[in-house]
């Protein structure tokens, strides 16, 4: 990965996504996993300190940038949590089938290249009754605003690590062989092309 991607990124990413709108979206949706849980696209570890340890055995935190893992572990001093991690990418989980009780994935579906190969691997490690649990944002429902989404893609995703701010996150999860159990959605405050939030659970179909 290049310098920005490693030295800089991380602390950008940790930055924004630890302001309150997002925690508040993040209190939503990481105490319901339990079990052994994946979570994919660990990043900085903002989710950790929202899991319920007596609910979790363990974690397997997958994330292939070095300079998120870096400071995921920092965030993982005070916890209790039994967590390994993973230097992949979110298309290779190293798991075996049938393996995880959760998969976890918060602002994470938006950076992934080829997202529905990862989200078929996702559904392949998920024990039967296992749940993907999803916290997201994505394509607006507002023409005006999907507009502007649609325009400012393309320069976003290269300051933004890969983030793509346009992706129909319900429709993505589905495509991969899911069917999605709860789905809520709205603006989280912030600028509107990049506050459309889509947050529930879904189960292999």
């Amino acid at each position: 990965m290049s310098w920005y991607a490693e030295k800089v990124l991380p602390h950008l990413i940790n930055c924004t996504c630890s302001m309150k709108p997002t925690r508040m979206q993040r209190e939503k949706i990481v105490p319901l996993a339990s079990g052994d849980v994946l979570e994919i696209g660990v990043g900085t570890g903002l989710n950790f300190p929202y899991y319920h340890v007596d609910k979790v055995r363990k974690i397997w935190a997958l994330e292939p940038s070095e300079g998120m893992r870096k400071l995921a572990r920092r965030n993982l001093e005070q916890s209790r949590l039994e967590v390994e991690f993973i230097d992949l990418p979110g298309e290779e989980i190293p798991l075996e089938s049938a393996s995880v009780d959760t998969v976890l994935v918060t602002y994470t579906l938006c950076t992934i290249p080829q997202v529905v190969p990862a989200l078929e691997g996702m559904r392949r490690v998920l024990k039967p009754g296992g749940r993907l649990l999803f916290c997201e944002h994505g394509a607006a429902p507002d023409s005006g605003v999907r507009k502007w989404q649609d325009r400012l893609n393309p320069v976003w995703k290269k300051i933004a690590g890969g983030c793509n701010m346009n992706r129909d996150m319900p429709e993505i999860i589905r495509s991969a062989g899911f069917r999605i159990e709860t789905d809520e959605r709205m603006y989280v405050p912030g600028p509107r092309i990049l506050t459309y939030n889509y947050w529930g659970s879904a189960v292999p179909d």
